[in-house]
């Protein structure tokens, strides 16, 4: 007897979670680029996934990995294999390098060279 064997390669799809409102489940939106068959321009299509996150463990901007999976309900057809990479807004606070530090003190502390304060801000009335 030859036995067939089938081949246990599922599909993978790599993207970014847009939606967590769900309870364990994730949209991820997986985006390629292609070139237009007329205007031989590159476009950029992306397609929305549903995928079964059991433990919540991803969140809203994170670079995911889906592998598909038996149908879950009636549009769950992945499940989340890995974070790939998390977003700058998920977790841990975010720490501004020495540049973004020095570029946020300048444009908080004082005008711009040549520009007119008083238009700048309209509650201050110039006395003359």
């Amino acid at each position: 007897m030859a036995e067939t064997q089938t081949s246990n390669r599922k599909q993978e799809k790599v993207g970014e979670v847009v939606s967590t409102k769900m309870a364990k489940t994730i949209v991820v939106e997986v985006t390629r680029r292609s070139a237009h068959p007329l205007y031989h321009r590159i476009v950029t299509r992306g397609k929305k996934f549903y995928a079964h996150d059991e433990k919540g463990t991803a969140k809203l901007g994170d670079v995911v990995r889906i592998v598909e999976s038996r149908p879950l309900s009636k549009l769950k057809r992945w499940t989340l294999a890995e974070v790939v990479r998390h977003s700058r807004t998920s977790g841990a606070p975010v720490v501004p390098t020495e540049g973004e530090e020095i570029l946020a003190g300048v444009s908080k502390s004082k005008p711009a060279p040549g520009s007119n304060p008083a238009a700048a801000n309209p509650t201050n009335e110039a006395t003359s």
